[in-house]
């Protein structure tokens, strides 16, 4: 009898394992082992969410967890920064019941969270242009691991002290209501960010509501994002865009120009995907998330674009910087001004290199070229609503590609392979490259046709297949989600025997 209760030790340590950091396969809300313990979680969770202070532990201490088995130690930098805003913004608060604005305040919070950016982003980079002044080996200096999620963590902490310093909202009164507002699980990796007046009371509320058309909606997002995810974006980048990009399926043009489009769709798929998946899983435990993509690629013109692209990030962009610079109120010359530093600084905040740089500068000028244009237009819309069906659609195309552009600064490694796939699209374009390219790369194409066949389609089409997944009921519902799920794990052990190695996190995961 005792025999059968002995621990296998061996056994014991996978399990040890199994719960540790491990940096070589951070968590992510599609690994097999965040769905096991989802499952584990929600039992839990349905004994407390109608109990506002149990449930926000709760859901706060699987939070950590999750961001420890994503990132490690760096729990301990989210934990500082949380602490450190919750207590800058009640000393705010008290500034502005004695008729002060606390900007010394503001000013404290800002210094330390750009500071915690500048770090992790900036370090490597002066590291780089220091050993390249005066030789390699003049700072011995290891590279700079970013924790993931930081920028965006960061972010949510400045706009939550902003916000109590325009009179917004008042302070959270725990600490574990705000560590819940900056580390809730499903938005902590790509977002969406979520403004704090519209999330704090749905923390605050007594209990939480979960309709049929709510699981339903939460399935099709969670479904569609894994898809999307997990299996286009990841194979995709995999099988095409990074070979193309180092090189490994030759120097021909029309290589070159397809895995620009396909990382475009790629870092389109990966994005977008992963924010229907953090709002489905949202959804299911009663808390709503904001729309963060709708169609980018339809976009006419690139502020209408930048109002489909990554919402909630260029709603920040918008709130807490471009207003805090002075927005399009100190006239026109400052307008530009202010929208070309935006974007220049929303570049950096992604990498401090020249193609970050570069990209930002991009969309700068690109913005504050289309401000101008309206200016002297008349009749011009932001959003290319006075535009007849022909001449959108030709100024769809051409955003697209100025945008697909500007996807090949962002994702190169340095300038020098941006001047040599814009090299190879100019002078080394065949004809005769094209279907010898698509046949050997056909899954990848089959893949990237689908992704925008899929994005072509009309919002009424979307809204149309989740009302069908609402009307399926439960047992259809949980087919869905295992056919779902089947596919990613699918196309990770397909990708695994295809390139030889997991399926990780995606290049640009740090953000």
């Amino acid at each position: 009898m005792t025999e059968f209760f002995k621990f296998d030790d061996a056994l014991w340590q996978r399990v040890v394992a199994l719960l540790e950091y491990d940096p070589l396969s951070p968590l992510t809300l599609t690994t097999g082992f965040f769905l096991f313990a989802f499952l584990i979680f929600g039992i839990g969770y349905l004994m407390v969410r109608g109990r506002a202070t149990l449930r926000t532990l709760y859901v706060v201490l699987f939070s950590l967890y999750f961001y420890y088995k994503l990132s490690g130690i760096y729990v301990l930098l989210l934990l500082f920064v949380a602490a450190s805003d919750f207590l800058i913004g009640r000393l705010v608060y008290g500034c502005r019941e004695r008729g002060r604005r606390g900007r010394g305040w503001v000013a404290l919070s800002v210094v330390i969270n750009v500071a915690i950016l500048t770090y992790f982003k900036a370090t490597d980079f002066f590291v780089d242009v220091v050993n390249n002044l005066y030789g390699s080996g003049t700072l011995n200096w290891e590279s700079v691991v970013v924790p993931a999620g930081v920028s965006f963590f960061v972010f949510q902490s400045i706009a939550y002290v902003v916000d109590i310093s325009r009179g917004e909202i008042k302070p959270l009164n725990r600490l574990s209501s705000y560590l819940f507002l900056l580390s809730f699980f499903p938005k902590m990796f790509l977002g969406p960010l979520v403004k704090a007046k519209d999330f704090i009371p749905q923390i605050e509320a007594d209990g939480v509501s979960v309709t049929k058309a709510d699981v339903g909606r939460a399935v099709s997002l969670v479904a569609g994002g894994m898809v999307k995810y997990a299996v286009i974006a990841k194979a995709l980048g995999l099988l095409f865009v990074a070979p193309a990009f180092a090189g490994e399926l030759g120097d021909g043009g029309f290589v070159a120009l397809m895995a620009i489009y396909g990382f475009t769709l790629q870092i389109y798929c990966d994005f977008s995907g992963y924010s229907d998946i953090a709002q489905g899983v949202a959804l299911m435990l009663g808390f709503r998330l904001p729309d963060n993509f709708n169609a980018p690629y339809h976009s006419a013109t690139i502020t209408e674009f930048w109002r489909r692209w990554h919402v909630s990030l260029s709603t920040w962009l918008k709130e807490y910087l471009y207003i805090s610079l002075g927005g399009n109120r100190r006239g026109s010359f400052r307008t530009y001004l202010n929208l070309f530093l935006t974007m220049l600084l929303g570049g950096l905040w992604h990498g401090v290199g020249m193609t970050f740089i570069a990209w930002g500068v991009l969309h700068g000028v690109a913005l504050a070229l289309h401000k101008i244009w309206m200016r002297i237009v008349p009749g011009a819309k932001a959003l290319g609503g006075d535009m007849s069906p022909l001449r959108r659609t030709f100024a769809t195309i051409f955003t697209f590609n100025l945008v697909a552009f500007g996807w090949l600064l962002f994702t190169a490694e340095d300038m020098s392979v941006v001047g040599d796939m814009l090299s190879r699209i100019a002078n080394n374009f065949s004809t005769a490259d094209i279907w010898a390219t698509i046949e050997a790369n056909g899954v990848a194409f089959g893949l990237m046709a689908l992704g925008y066949l899929l994005h072509a389609l009309p919002r009424r089409a979307d809204e149309a297949l989740r009302r069908g997944v609402e009307r399926v009921g439960f047992v259809g519902q949980c087919v869905v989600m295992v056919v779902a799920i089947w596919l990613v794990m699918q196309c990770g052990m397909l990708l695994a025997a295809e390139t030889g190695a997991a399926a990780g996190l995606p290049m640009y995961a740090a953000f």
